[in-house]
């Protein structure tokens, strides 16, 4: 492939600035047509980010001859109906995470990969951004020595929408659409990089309990993981604290030291040890999966290869359903 000609099934707020207009900013790629069940709604958004057409049926999208990769950006409850159908189109697909609602799903989109020949990429866009990039740098310079344990705490309060006389909670806690609730929406990051940056995880396990009753999904998870190298971890994860309690932050503690970072909400890197503490600050670019689309681009004309694949997307899928016994 030369020019890759990019289509998008579903242009909702996930693709206004953090993917979207990075297609038509990364070299020889174009956004050329987009899709929404909303036929207004893909009116509107192709003419506010100029894309020369749009549809409101997914396979005239996908049938398009000027469309040559797809971008699913659906909730995850179609993306492997879509992921399947792109490919036996002969047309690559790059999918949101998580990369379906469960491991299962995500075999069958590896496993027609590996039918057509066709390569699958998931948006774990944190494998390319130079924040994680530092992170994981950190951690093969040894600056803490050897990892020991690994501590995730995300804990947040509920959404607006959540509570209140009138709640109308969104899709990603509905688990026969998202497949959980925020922990797999949220932990899918977390173990993608963590896999990328320490490797393979080898056993998992945990708790998953819904205690606040807010919507179906479980609303707190704590768990427990080892990775093939010895590194141990622990997580947990909660969605109906107060504001007042609300955390990002994520520990690597080593032989030598500790090095304090977070995953969604601060752009600090914090490394002590005894010889004192170093920071880093390194914000997000303004089109935060730019970095990881140019190395999508680059495999898919023959220059290079991704750090995201169909095969490390479903590992972070495989992870959770260890951890919430699904």
């Amino acid at each position: 492939m030369d020019q890759i000609k990019w289509g998008i099934i579903g242009c909702g707020n996930v693709t206004e600035v953090k993917s979207g207009p990075a297609f038509n900013k990364v070299p020889n790629s174009s956004l050329v047509a987009v899709m929404r069940r909303d036929g207004e709604l893909a009116a509107d958004y192709a003419m506010r980010h100029g894309v020369p057409r749009w549809y409101d049926d997914v396979d005239d999208l996908i049938n398009d001859p000027e469309v040559n990769a797809i971008y699913i950006a659906t909730p995850p409850d179609v993306h492997t109906d879509y992921a399947i159908r792109a490919m036996r189109t002969g047309k690559p697909v790059y999918i949101e995470k998580p990369m379906a609602r469960n491991w299962e799903e995500c075999d069958a989109i590896n496993q027609m990969g590996q039918e057509t020949g066709l390569p699958v990429f998931v948006a774990f866009y944190r494998r390319s951004l130079p924040y994680f990039l530092k992170v994981k740098e950190l951690i093969d310079q040894k600056a803490i020595g050897d990892i020991r344990l690994v501590n995730i705490q995300l804990h947040w309060q509920p959404y607006a929408e959540e509570v209140g006389p009138d709640p109308k909670p969104r899709w990603r806690v509905f688990p026969e659409i998202s497949g959980g609730g925020h922990f797999h929406d949220l932990a899918s990051h977390q173990f993608d990089f963590l896999e990328f940056a320490l490797g393979p995880v080898k056993t998992a396990r945990g708790m998953a309990r819904n205690q606040a009753g807010l919507y179906n999904a479980d609303d707190i998870v704590i768990a427990n993981f080892e990775f093939e190298s010895g590194v141990l971890g622990t997580g947990s994860w909660c969605y109906t604290v107060n504001k007042e309690q609300r955390i990002d932050e994520a520990q690597l503690i080593g032989s030598e030291g500790k090095i304090t970072f977070h995953f969604f909400e601060k752009f600090t890197i914090k490394v002590e040890t005894a010889a004192g503490v170093e920071e880093f600050n390194l914000p997000y670019p303004p089109h935060v999966q730019q970095p990881l689309i140019e190395t999508i681009v680059q495999q898919l004309r023959g220059e290079g290869q991704s750090p995201s694949s169909g095969e490390t997307g479903a590992r972070a899928n495989l992870i959770m359903d260890w951890i919430t016994a699904k």
